[in-house]
Order: structure tokens, then sequence, then C-alpha cells
């Protein structure tokens, strides 16, 4: 039997390790891919102009960086729980872990609830009749059954679907070919900027919103607990796969930018849906919409996969380092899946809708999907500096000629552009502390019930 063949086998108490390199590749890829460029890209237009692909460039290299650091960490620390390990092993305090896994989490909750409601939107193009709301929870819902079947088959689906989400991608940037060899393209577009503003400023804009794009990443560092040979599988898988992200990003923007009016683009709720609208391809333009709604509702739906998967792993990892109630690192017996901190992640995800949508019927203006955006990317970036922080703390710490080192000026550079990124969010849009606020408080809860229900039990035992 082969050291593989042993940490697969069903009498390991922890989870199993059976993700491949290749199967890790194409679940950063997926991931990176649907979550953004689907559901963002109009916002990101109205933000910027025609250059509006410069924010994906410029987004896309700084979330580059920081991918960067959790593969040296991962190499180090192959297991579950993420930025939250990474931050205790180097602050050595459990209050920060806690604060770090809190804010993944809630990060992790509303980019479900975001790309869900960009899910409705899409679906919506196809059948208008159900409530935008009844979609979302039927869609998390069904997305929470197969993440109990378990982390093999969540991982394959995944790959399934990344594949047809590249190909709704590859459907733009043709559209985008036959454009330019028609001769109708007018690439001074691609350097327009809004009137109001620098162009400083609405880059800046536009990366604080296409960051959300460039999210996911830190996804994969939550399954290194499953995954068959880290050290060697992560660098690569991790960043080839953002790397090709980010290509694809940018030659997808830019065939938006010269194809459709960046004020079209700006008031569509399904952005690249505008492309295919345009009838650039010789195929029929009904079909080929209907096609992309459903391509783009399969790309949606791979993203939302991924944190579904991830919520409650960790959960699991850091009920091992007894941040959280001992309950969630409960294993189902059957399918080795974390099946109470599933649940519990579903639950939350449906509450955000039901609020969201509350408050986007009392008419108080929301834009559901752009608020969740947001908030998932300031509890981000305040993760990816600390995450960069953590990974320079531990140089020469836990290091083994398998380590992966990241260049260090990148590192700084990284830094600096995630700090400015989260203050230019922060006044941007003041409203989504609330939000911040409101997740923070649930996982302060779970705090305070571990702290009542941990000391109970160490004080019986």
């Amino acid at each position: 039997m082969t050291a593989t063949d042993d940490l697969s086998t069903d009498s390991e108490p922890g989870l199993k390790r059976s993700i491949t390199g290749r199967q890790l590749f194409f679940y950063t890829l997926g991931d990176v891919l649907g979550s953004g460029i689907y559901v963002l890209i109009g916002l990101v237009a109205a933000a910027v102009g025609g250059a509006f692909w410069i924010a994906f460039a410029v987004g896309v290299a700084i979330a580059g960086i920081t991918g960067s650091a959790y593969a040296e960490l991962v190499t180090k620390y192959p297991q579950a729980a993420g930025a939250a390990l990474y931050v205790k092993r180097a602050f050595g305090s459990s209050a920060l872990s806690f604060l770090v896994t809190v804010s993944f989490l809630s990060a992790s909750f509303a980019a479900a609830g975001s790309l869900a409601s960009g899910f409705a939107q899409y679906f919506a193009e196809l059948w208008p009749g159900p409530s935008e709301l009844l979609v979302m929870l039927v869609f998390i819902a069904a997305l929470s059954v197969v993440n109990f079947l378990g982390i093999t088959e969540s991982v394959v689906i995944n790959m399934a679907m990344a594949f047809v989400e590249i190909a709704g991608l590859l459907i733009i940037m043709l559209s985008g070919i036959w454009y330019v060899a028609e001769g109708n393209a007018h690439f001074d577009t691609l350097l327009e900027f809004q009137a109001d503003g620098s162009p400083a400023l609405a880059i800046l804009a536009g990366v604080a919103l296409s960051f959300f794009a460039m999210t996911g990443f830190e996804n994969t560092a939550n399954v290194a607990e499953e995954t068959i040979d880290p050290h060697r599988s992560f660098p690569r898988s991790l960043i080839g796969g953002m790397v090709v992200a980010g290509v694809i990003y940018v030659l997808v923007s830019v065939t938006a930018a010269l194809t459709v009016d960046t004020s079209t683009l700006a008031d569509s709720d399904a952005a690249l849906l505008e492309v295919i609208k345009e009838g650039i391809l010789p195929f029929s333009t009904g079909f080929m919409t209907d096609l992309f709604a459903v391509i783009a509702m399969v790309a949606i739906a791979n993203t939302t996969l991924v944190a579904v998967v991830t919520q409650p792993r960790i959960l699991y990892g850091m009920a091992n380092e007894d941040v959280v109630p001992a309950v969630f690192n409960k294993l189902h017996p059957g399918r080795r899946s974390p099946w109470v901190g599933l649940v519990f992640s579903a639950v939350v995800v449906a509450a955000l809708l039901v609020v969201g949508t509350l408050l986007t019927n009392a008419g108080s203006g929301l834009d559901l999907v752009a608020r969740l955006a947001t908030v998932t990317v300031l509890f981000l970036l305040f993760i990816y500096g600390l995450v960069i922080v953590s990974a320079l703390k531990l140089r020469g710490q836990d290091e083994t000629e398998q380590t992966y080192r990241a260049n260090t000026p990148l590192l700084i550079v990284g830094l600096v552009g995630n700090a400015a990124i989260l203050a230019w969010s922060i006044y941007d849009d003041p409203a989504s502390l609330l939000w911040c606020a409101a997740l923070l408080g649930v996982g302060l809860l779970l705090f305070l019930v571990e702290r009542a229900i941990g000391t109970r039990e160490v004080a019986t035992s």
C-alpha cells in the first residue's frame, strides 16, 4: 500500500486526501472564473468606462501576488483552516485567529449570497416566472446537497462546470475576434474613462469592484488537507490557475468594451449577455442568448459550489483549534462530510438573501449583488493583508526543501495594493460596514457559545 493510499483510507480520522493536482488547478480556475466576470462586469464598466479592462488587469496582478503568499504558507502548513491557521502560527493569538476565521466565513457567506442573486438574474432571462428569492434559496439548497455527498464528488462536478464556464467565455472572446475581423471595432474605446474624476481614481474604483472576481483562490487553501502531495500540487495549481484566469478576464473585458456600449453594460443585470444579444456570431441570436444564459448559470453555480464546500471546512478546521464549538468538527459517518457546518452555513446564506430581498422590496434602493460583493471584498482584503504579513513573519520557520517561497518585493507591493483597495471600498460604500458588523455578530455568537460550552466541558471532564 502506498502512502497516498494510506492517507485516503476510511480509517483515517481526518479529512480524506483525494484531490489531485489537476483537479486542484481546475478547482482554482473554475472558482476564480465564475465569481465576478459573469456577475459584476457591468458595475466595473460603470465605474471606469471603456477602459475597465485595466481594472481587471490590476486586480488580477494584486490578487496573484496575494495568491503567491498563500502558496508559500500552504506548503508549510497543508491543513484545513487556511488564513486563520497562518495568522495563528504567525502571531500566536487565538483572538486574531478567531477574527480572521469569522471574517473569512463572513466573506464566503456574502459571496455565496451575491452569486446566488446573480444566478437568479440570469435565470430570469430563461424563466421569469418564479420569484427571485425562491430561485436563490433553491439554488443554495441544491449546492448544499452536492456538498454533502462528499469532497470528491464536489470537485468532479466543479471540474465539469469549469469546462462549461470556460466555453462560455470562449464564446465571448470568439465574438470579439469576429467583431474585429469584420472591421467594426473602435479601439480608442479601450482608453476611455468616465468624464467625472481622474483616470487613476476611476481605475481604483473599478479594481475595488472587480476584485470580487479575483477572489476564490483562497478557497483552494482550505482543501489542503484533502489534497494529494500538497507541497508539489499547490504552488503550480493555485498560481497557474490564477494566471490563466487573469488572461481570460482581460480578453473578455476587452471584448465587452469593444462590442457593447459602456452604458448598456452598466445598466444590465446580466452584462455579458449583452455581448451575445449584439448578434455578432452567425447563429440565431435567440438561441445563443438562451444558451449563454444557461452557461452563465453553470459558471455561477461553479463558484458558489466552491464557497459552499469551503464554509463548513473552515468551521471544521477551527473547531479542531478550539475557536468555534466542537460540534463543527463532526463528520458524517458515511459521507465523511462536515455536515453540521454545512447546515449552519446554508442557514446563514439563506438569512442574508431573505433580509436583502426584504430591504430591496421595501424600496431601499439596495443592489443586493453589489452590496454583498463589496462586503466580500472588505473582509477578504483585511485577510489578504494579514496573510501577506504572516508569510513575511514566518520566513525561516517550518521550512523544508519542499517549501515554496514567494518574491518578497512583490509581497510588499501586494500589501500596499490590498490596503489601497480596502480604503477606497470603505470610502465608496460606508454602509457596507453595517453588513460586515452583522456578519461578525454571528461569529461573536459562535465564540460566546464556545466559551460557555467549551469551558463547561473542560470543567466536567
